[in-house]
């Protein structure tokens, strides 16, 4: 039975991407109340991007095929405001002439921003002639594998771009500046001279996705009124970022600034530095926020906090921000922290609105990783004044209650997990408190690791099941209740346990097409017990397949509405699209911390601070969950850079681990918004990720909970899960090991044949991985079908065997190769074989081949019989080595098949294809 709905747009999810659009635009600037524009301004809008708007970043976070896109000249065309058109002619003449560059279409090639047409001072005073304020776009991209560069056309403004500014700038009385970026930009441009006072308006618009184009005239127009609020701090210069001397080594990323990343370093150590706070946006309307009630009740601080509009022309929003202030104690701590916030409804002129906000005593606490407190591995809250800020940004608060706490409180017991073990590392902690209340700093060793990691997983083996065979029981007899999913996965033979682990890809033929990969019953074996193939699909911006879906805004985008109720309902809509396309799992949102401006994939990313980050992770995975699928949260953990992203490795402090950077997972879990897991590429501390042992296992299962699966990212490596060392993308032991269930991807119908010549089996074999482990990793992956959509979908084969008639033997054309004890036809990189058969059967088509190019890379070959395609070989590039590749099922007569290779893409060579032949059910 089909699915009627797939490709079917959800109904008002486009609208509701609009909205979520409107409220991540932050204003930072609008003087003289140059905005909104209104109906008797004329608007000259300059800037390539009013047509080439930036709908999202690159890669795999960005790349949706959409029904349509609004671009910003559409937007204002949309609205009733009236625009220069034969500036807009002009450029859309000038386009023709100059088309976009995108870099060679290569993955990561497109530049991060495009040239721009020159505007001379001339032409800018002929717009002013015929119009009264400007408008100036600048655009700017950046994505997965390719990281912002501190440079013109990047971080920084071109010169052709001042140039630009200067031209409107001398023309116009009152010009805005928006920008359309993935990511926070060097803003010192805004207070240059040359300018003569003339940008009266800036506003981050980010990008907006499919109706990004609409927002920003709804704002820009006044329909709608800006209500976001900065997820980053926005400093003077690039060098003030105090992760900036670590970023961006091709081996080694010291977290030295530990947890002060973002606000927390600069509100302790230097104010003075930031140019735009964290939590800063302004509106056209102005809002009083009154604290009318502040008390602990019973391990909770209960606010009541009344919002009133205070304009007399805009309704508006306005977000309440709480933060807390903990004493310093022996660990140390920022100035302030996130910890609570609401955003009002849109509040008309006078009127007012009271939030009630709440949150627990025990979530100021602070992680001890060195012992200081006399509580090592713990959780605390140390003795002292805790003060609660209340306001509209990190800086502009109240304080409105103090909370003491008369002697140090132990909340939560844990374990040493993942400390560094490099010299190099010292980390930042507040030294002497200064006479304006910041602090200098000081630099401290890290905690080195006391933990016998091979002993911890010998502890925590699971039992290990006698394997039964096939004693009848199907998936779906676990589903309906009738068998324990212990008595399932016991029938399974550690080959078909292997064969589980390997998730296929991308595009394969088992689940919707277009997408990332195919996972669970991928093989005959597996089939027959019952499990189908459930689908995963890119990405955080939208449902990357195929077919074509809406596109969301970027998640920073997101994260700036600073309204996870208008997020979930965003979301549960992209649960439902999912749904209706058949994909059990999207690959996001992707949940890292922004720790450096520079980080390609930040627009994928919520913002530096963990609390905020974690309440967006929560809304979109439950938005998604309560839409009929699920979300994959990724990158686990500390994906802090795109260069080198194979190998960096993340040198970090467990404190800093546990508190900055795997918060933002850990809110997702505890809330059960999720069921799939993608760890990083990198290594932490020398282990890499995905088979990382203490993230994979004594955090996210045992102290988290978390019953889901976990996969890899695509194509990733591994390495020993006790000594570190040397990585391989073949190390699937130490993946199963660390509880890293499912690795991504190898080649369609690659699961069967261990295409990728993992060492599963040959582990289990030489006693280096236990049975029990692989049982373990098999019902992690059974659990999530379980609890997956297609549980729910009826069971059907696609790989059936197609007929294929052969031509007399007389008819042979090349060298003959007679199906006989290994039935493989020989073409050591030539075109052309005879295969001769002997008997009508069902074959299964298994090819030996090899590309010598990276993984980034695709090459297809058609397999042409007596001149009729019976396969396609289709790999990425597999670095020259030979890989073995299942791929089809056909039915053959018996006769001559003249077999002929035809590149698609070029760059395949064939070793021999291998005829099969299928046993007798």
């Amino acid at each position: 039975m089909g699915n009627s709905l797939k490709g079917i747009p959800v109904e008002g999810f486009a609208k509701k991407n609009r909205e979520a659009a409107v409220e991540g635009i932050v204003l930072l600037k609008n003087e003289d109340n140059m905005l909104p524009l209104t109906k008797e301004d004329k608007i000259s809008i300059f800037g390539r991007p009013q047509i080439e708007y930036y709908r999202s970043g690159t890669g795999s976070g960005g790349a949706v095929q959409v029904e349509y896109a609004t671009n910003i000249i559409e937007g204002f065309r949309n609205s009733d405001l009236e625009i220069n058109e034969k500036l807009a002619a002009d450029y859309e003449e000038w386009l023709k002439d100059h088309p976009f560059d995108n870099g060679g279409g290569g993955w990561a090639c497109e530049p991060w921003f495009q040239k721009d047409m020159d505007i001379t001072p001339e032409y800018a005073k002929e717009q002013a002639a015929v119009s009264n304020k400007a408008v100036y776009i600048v655009g700017r991209t950046a994505g997965e594998d390719k990281d912002n560069y501190n440079g013109e056309g990047s971080y920084l403004l071109t010169k052709e771009e001042l140039s630009n500014i200067k031209s409107i700038t001398e023309a116009f009385e009152d010009v805005c500046v928006i920008l359309n970026v993935s990511n926070t930009i060097d803003m010192k441009w805004m207070n240059d001279s040359q300018f003569n006072g003339k940008i009266k308006a800036v506003a981050y618009v980010w990008s907006g996705g499919m109706e990004g184009g609409n927002a920003v005239a709804d704002v820009l127009s006044g329909k709608e009124t800006p209500s976001g609020k900065l997820p980053d701090t926005i400093a003077e210069n690039l060098e003030d970022y105090p992760s900036n001397d670590n970023f961006g080594d091709p081996l080694t990323n010291l977290y030295q600034e530990d947890i002060y990343v973002g606000y927390r370093y600069f509100e302790t150590f230097a104010p003075e530095k930031v140019m735009f706070e964290f939590g800063y946006g302004i509106s056209y309307t102005t809002f009083d926020i009154e604290t009318v009630s502040a008390k602990e009740d019973a391990g909770k601080i209960k606010l009541e906090v009344k919002v009133t509009n205070t304009g007399d022309k805009f309704a508006g929003k306005e977000v309440v921000q709480v933060y807390y202030s903990a004493p310093q104690g022996k660990l140390g701590k920022p100035v302030k922290e996130l910890v609570a916030y609401a955003k009002t409804d849109k509040l008309a002129p006078k009127e007012s609105q009271t939030l009630s906000i709440e949150f627990n005593v025990n979530d100021m606490t602070s992680y001890d990783d060195s012992g200081a407190t006399g509580h090592k591995s713990c959780y605390v809250l140390e003795a002292g004044d805790y003060v609660i800020y209340v306001g509209n940004s990190v800086r502009n608060v109240k304080d409105v209650l103090t909370y003491k706490l008369d002697e140090l409180k132990v909340v939560e017991e844990l374990s040493e997990v993942m400390c560094p073990n490099d010299d190099n590392l010292t980390i930042l902690r507040p030294g002497n408190k200064k006479a304006d209340g910041t602090f200098e700093k000081e630099y401290v060793p890290s905690q080195k690791p006391t933990v016998d990691m091979a002993n911890r997983i010998e502890e925590n083996l699971p039992k290990s099941m006698p394997i039964t065979g096939d004693k009848g029981i199907t998936l779906q007899d676990v589903h309906e209740g009738k068998n324990s999913l212990d008595d399932f996965v016991a029938q399974l033979t550690v080959e078909e346990m292997a064969q589980i682990i390997r998730g296929e890809g991308m595009s394969n033929p088992r689940v919707t097409q277009g997408t990332a990969s195919a996972f669970g019953g991928i093989s005959d074996a597996l089939f027959n017990y019952g499990i189908p193939a459930a689908c995963t699909a890119d990405g955080p911006s939208g449902l990357r397949y195929d077919g074509k879906a809406v596109q969301l805004p970027i998640g920073t985008a997101l994260s700036a509405s600073w309204n996870d109720k208008l997020v979930r309902e965003l979301y549960t809509m992209e649960g439902e699209e999912l749904r209706r396309n058949e994909v059990d799992t999207l690959l996001g949102p992707g949940v890292n911390i922004h720790r450096h401006p520079l980080n390609g994939r930040n627009f994928e990313y919520y913002s530096e601070d963990p609390y905020l980050s974690g309440t967006m992770a929560v809304a979109s995975t439950g938005g998604i969950k309560d839409g009929g699928a699920w979300g994959t949260i990724k990158h686990f953990a500390l994906n802090g850079q795109e260069s080198h992203r194979f190998k960096i490795d993340a040198v970090c402090s467990e404190r800093a681990i546990r508190e900055i950077y795997l918060k933002t997972f850990e809110m997702a879990v505890k809330e059960k918004t999720v069921m799939t897991l993608m760890t990083s590429y990198n290594p932490i501390n020398g282990h890499w990720a995905a088979s990382n042992y203490d993230l994979c296992t004594t955090i996210l299962r045992g102290e988290w909970g978390y019953e889901g699966l976990v996969m890899t990212d695509w194509w990733a490596k591994m390495n020993d899960v006790v000594d570190g060392g040397e990585e391989s993308n073949q190390d699937t032991r130490d993946m199963v090991r660390a509880q890293n269930d499912v690795y991504m991807v190898v080649n369609n119908n690659g699961a069967e044949v261990n295409s990728n010549s993992d060492n599963t089996e040959s582990s289990v074999e030489e006693g280096k991985l236990t049975i029990g482990e692989l049982q373990r990793a098999t019902k992690n992956i059974c659990n999530f079908i379980l609890n997956a959509t297609v549980i729910e979908r009826e069971l059907v084969d696609t790989d059936v065997a197609k007929y294929y008639p052969a031509v007399p033997e007389t008819e042979a054309k090349y060298e003959k190769f007679l199906l006989a004890k290994d039935n493989k036809v020989m073409f050591n990189g030539g075109k052309e074989a005879t295969l001769v058969v002997e008997e009508d059967a069902e074959y299964t088509i298994i090819v030996n081949i090899s590309f010598a190019k990276s993984n980034l890379a695709q090459s297809t070959v058609n397999v042409n019989a007596n001149g009729e395609t019976m396969a396609v070989i289709q790999t990425n590039g597999t670095d020259g080595n030979w890989i073995t590749q299942k791929l089809c099922k056909v039915k053959l007569d018996k006769g001559a098949y003249n077999l002929k290779l035809e590149d698609v893409l070029a760059g395949i060579q064939v070793k021999y294809i291998q005829f099969k032949k299928l046993k007798k059910k």
